[in-house]
C-alpha cells in the first residue's frame, strides 16, 4: 500500500535541503497544495516557520509523492530533531495527506514566513546543517540533535565565512585527495579524522596520512581601550586548555571573546560579547587580524579588533552570561603595563598578545584621531 502523499508548508519545500536530508529526490513527484483552515507564521526561535490553526486561513505548501521507506526514514529523524510529528491532514481540494507538525506552544508565531526570504538569508546554512544532522543518524537520538543543533549551525556558518576567505593569496592552490573522513567526536565541539594525500610543491602528491582536526566555530576577539585614558580592559576566565595541558595557572587574561551566532557578522558579534562579559558598549571597531588560531590542528578561525571605549573606574567587574555558565572577571589596565605584560612574556594567550603589539603601533594615531 502507498503511503499517503507528504504535505510540506516549510523549509524543506527548498529543494536543496530537501535533497540534503533524503538524498537525490528525482523520484518524487512534487506539486502546488493548499491546507485551509492553518496559518503559516514565522518563530520568534529561529528562522524557521510554523503552522498554526487559524480557522479563516490556509497554507500554501508542497504535495510530495513517490517517497520511499528509507525517505520516510530519514525524514522522521530529521524532523523528530525538532520536534515535529506526522499527523493527517486533509487538503483544500478534499485529498488526504500527512504533514509533519510542530508539538502544541512549543513556538512562539512572530509575523509572516517568506520561503523565498529564508532561502536567500538561510538556505545555504541550512543545507550545510542538515548534512551534518543527517551524518549521526543510526548514532545519535533525536534529541541530542536537537541539544547539538546550534554548535552545527555555528559550524555552517564558519563554513560560509571560510568562502569568503582573503589572506595567503600567495601560496600554492594544490591538490587534496580526502580518501576517508570519519567524525570520532561530537558534543559542544567536534573531532574529525582523515586519510588524505597532497600536492606537493614539487607537483607530486605525498603518501596517504592519517590527520586529526578540533573543530570549532568561528569567534570575534576584541579588546576595549580607551584612548583618552590610555588604558586597556581585559578578561579573566578559567580555561580547559591550560587545565589539559597541566599548566598551574588555570585563569588567563585574555581579550573579550565569543563564537559567532549564525548569520552574524564578527563586528556585530564583538559588540554583543563586549556587552555580554563586561557590560561595556564600543565604539569604532578597528580590524587587528584575521587568523587562524592553531592552523595545523584546529578549524577555529579568529576576527580579531581594537575597540574604542570609554573606561572609567567603575566598568570593571564581574560579569558574563549565567546561562552559559560564565564566571568572568574584567581588569582595567594602563596600556604600558599590558605592553609591559607582554614583552615580559607574561600573557599566554595569543590574541592578546597580538592586540597590545597591534596596539602599541597604532596607539598614537588612535589617541589623536579621537
Amino acid at each position: 500500500m502507498n503511503p499517503k502523499p507528504l504535505f510540506l508548508f516549510g523549509t524543506l519545500r527548498h529543494r536543496a535541503l530537501l535533497d540534503a536530508v533524503i538524498g537525490v529526490s528525482t523520484h518524487l513527484r512534487i506539486s502546488k497544495a493548499e491546507l485551509s483552515g492553518f496559518a503559516l507564521h514565522a518563530v520568534a526561535e529561529g528562522p524557521f516557520p510554523a503552522i498554526v490553526p487559524s480557522q479563516a486561513a490556509s497554507c500554501l505548501g508542497s504535495l510530495v509523492e513517490g517517497l520511499t521507506s528509507s525517505d520516510l526514514e530519514r525524514l522522521a529523524f530529521y524532523e523528530g530533531a525538532f520536534g515535529y510529528a506526522l499527523e493527517d491532514v486533509v487538503l483544500t481540494d478534499g485529498g488526504l495527506a500527512r504533514a509533519y507538525m510542530p508539538e502544541p506552544g512549543r513556538w512562539t508565531a512572530k509575523g509572516d514566513w517568506s520561503l523565498d526570504d529564508w532561502v536567500r538569508d538561510w538556505g545555504s546554512l541550512s543545507v550545510i546543517s542538515a548534512c551534518e544532522v543527517m551524518s549521526y543518524m543510526g548514532k545519535r537520538a533525536p534529541d541530542e540533535i536537537a541539544a547539538m543543533f546550534p554548535m552545527i549551525r555555528a559550524r555552517a556558518w564558519s563554513r560560509l565565512n571560510a568562502a569568503q576567505g582573503k589572506h595567503d593569496e600567495q601560496t600554492l592552490r594544490g591538490t587534496v585527495d580526502v580518501q576517508h573522513h570519519h567524525r570520532t567526536y561530537a558534543q559542544y565541539f567536534a573531532l574529525d579524522e582523515y586519510d588524505l594525500s597532497h600536492e606537493r610543491f614539487d607537483g607530486s602528491m605525498t603518501q596517504t596520512v592519517k590527520r586529526a582536526v578540533f573543530l570549532s566555530p568561528d569567534a570575534a576577539l576584541v579588546l576595549p581601550y580607551d584612548p583618552v585614558r590610555d588604558r586597556v580592559l581585559v578578561v579573566e576566565q578559567m580555561r580547559m586548555g591550560p587545565l589539559a595541558r597541566g599548566d598551574k595557572t588555570l585563569w588567563q587574561l585574555e581579550p573579550i571573546a565569543g563564537r559567532l551566532d549564525p548569520g552574524e557578522t564578527p563586528e556585530t558579534a564583538a559588540r554583543r560579547e563586549a556587552m555580554e562579559e563586561a557590560g561595556l558598549s564600543l565604539g569604532a571597531l578597528h580590524p587587528v587580524a584575521e587568523t587562524y588560531c592553531s592552523p595545523g590542528n584546529s578549524s577555529e578561525f579568529y576576527y580579531i579588533y581594537v575597540g574604542l571605549a570609554d573606561l572609567p573606574e567603575d566598568i570593571a567587574g564581574v560579569g558574563g552570561l549565567e546561562a552559559e555558565h560564565e564566571d568572568i572577571r574584567a581588569h582595567l589596565m594602563p596600556f604600558d603595563d599590558l605592553l609591559k605584560l607582554c614583552d615580559d612574556q607574561g600573557a599566554a594567550n595569543a590574541p592578546l598578545v597580538l592586540s597590545a603589539y597591534w596596539l602599541a603601533r597604532h596607539r598614537d594615531r588612535l589617541r589623536t584621531t579621537s
